[in-house]
Parts: C-alpha cells; sequence; structure tokens
C-alpha cells in the first residue's frame, strides 16, 4: 500500500514539473539583426529584451482558457473573430477529441491567441521578436547563413501533420525555446504589418508580389528562402484565419 502512495505521489510530482516547465519562458536578451524586409536602409533592427514561451501553447492550455473564456469557444466566437475553420478538429466546444493534449492548439485565429495570452498577462511577441529569437539555432544567435539550419527549416516545410507531434519534439535554440521551427507555423502581433502601411492603396500589392518574386528586390538577403516562405505565409493571412498549422506562443516584456 506504501508502495503504491510513494508512487503515486512521484507520478503527481512529475506531472506538476512538466505543466511547471511548460509554462517557463525564456529571457531573449536585446540584440540587433537586419530583417528579410522592413528595413529599406539595410541597418539592424533593435529588439530590446524580452521573454518567450519555451513552448507553444497547447490544446491542453487552450482547453483551460475556453473553459474560463466560452465565448471563445468553437461554437460561441463570433464570426469577426473567427472563421469556419476555427478549432474545426475538436469534437466540441469542450473536448479537442483524439487529438494529443500536449500537441501545440492550432486552427486558431489571431484574435483567439492574442485574446488567449493577454488572459495570461502576455502578449503574442511582435514579428521582429519572433524573427530574432527564431534566427538561432542550438549554439548561434545568429545561424541564418549556416547551411544545415536553413535545410532543416525547409525540410520541414515538406513534412506533414507535424502539428500533431508533442511540444518539445524540436531542437531547444540558443535562448532555451522550443519548436520555433519544426511544428507549427505562429502568429505574430503584426503578422502582416510588412506589407501593408496604409499609406498607398498601391502598398496592397506587396504580399502578392512576394508569391511571385518581385518584391525580392527589396530583400536583405535573397538565399533567406526559409525566411521568404514565413514572410509569404505571413502575407496570405488575416486576422479570423485559422488553419490547421498555425499556432502561438506569447511573449512579454517583463519576466512572467
Amino acid at each position: 500500500m506504501q508502495k503504491r502512495i510513494s508512487i503515486f505521489i512521484f507520478l503527481l510530482v512529475h506531472i506538476a514539473s512538466i505543466n511547471a516547465q511548460e509554462a517557463k519562458m525564456a529571457s531573449i536578451k536585446e540584440g540587433s539583426f537586419v530583417p528579410l524586409y522592413g528595413a529599406s536602409s539595410k541597418k539592424p533592427t533593435v529588439v530590446k529584451s524580452f521573454f518567450l514561451d519555451v513552448y507553444p501553447v497547447t490544446n491542453e492550455d487552450f482547453l483551460n482558457f475556453i473553459k474560463k473564456n466560452p465565448s471563445y469557444s468553437k461554437s460561441k466566437i463570433k464570426g469577426i473573430f473567427a472563421d469556419k475553420s476555427y478549432l474545426a478538429y475538436w469534437k466540441n466546444n469542450f473536448d479537442f477529441g483524439s487529438a494529443n493534449p500536449k500537441s501545440p492548439v492550432t486552427s486558431v485565429s489571431w484574435f483567439a491567441a492574442k485574446k488567449y495570452c493577454e488572459c495570461q498577462g502576455k502578449r503574442l511577441p511582435t514579428m521582429e521578436e519572433w524573427e530574432y529569437a527564431a534566427m538561432a539555432d542550438e549554439k548561434r544567435i545568429d545561424a541564418r547563413t549556416k547551411t544545415e539550419f536553413n535545410t532543416y527549416i525547409l525540410s520541414w516545410y515538406e513534412k506533414s501533420k507535424t502539428y500533431e507531434n508533442t511540444i518539445g519534439s524540436t531542437f531547444k535554440n540558443y535562448w532555451g525555446v522550443y519548436d520555433l521551427h519544426g511544428l507549427v507555423w505562429e502568429w505574430t502581433s503584426d503578422f502582416n504589418s510588412i506589407f501593408l502601411s496604409g499609406e498607398s492603396r498601391k502598398d496592397k500589392n506587396n504580399d502578392k508580389n512576394l508569391f511571385c518574386g518581385s518584391a525580392s528586390v527589396n530583400a536583405t538577403d535573397l538565399m533567406d528562402y526559409a525566411a521568404f516562405m514565413r514572410y509569404a505565409f505571413r502575407g496570405s493571412l488575416k486576422a479570423n484565419y485559422s488553419t490547421r498549422n498555425l499556432g502561438f506562443r506569447c511573449a512579454s516584456t517583463t519576466k512572467y
């Protein structure tokens, strides 16, 4: 009997440890980099220090959020905030069905992702923050020029259903962050800001140009194919869109 109790306690502690790890945020120190787009002078963009979730938000995490915020559930969310694909793979409002609890939640709109982060006292990362954190491999802050790093990212683009994998399935980068590449695409707070300035109607063609290549004239690195794919994907999105391979994680300016 005592042995069973000991095992039970061990399991509880182990589960608590896993959940605590998932809640952790990595400290991303201030730095600078030249983004693929948005730096017309090709001068480095400074990214202030911030904190980023170690893992993407999971199905289990999002279910807990919906229980407290039922207006964001599958059947109750307003159409202006989510399209018909919102949580399409979930069985019902409070059941993600056969999906892995520890897999990243996907088919979530930008509005829902933003609300989730706000409810945690956090926010979505900016595009520059996300790209800055994501340019690191296991040992280098900036691995964008490394062939093996870009090959890894591009090979992931060819794989299917990686969103079914458990968080932490990919490498831990220099900052201690997992799954920025290899699991799901992720929302950023200003996902389409590069393409729409609001100053000219002609600006609205930039996202279309990216697909046919003409916008590459303004790119800072014509060989960064992995980044081209990310920016093209972001340019195709609207805030109420939700797709099966698009998830998110939270960021914070101060330690959470």
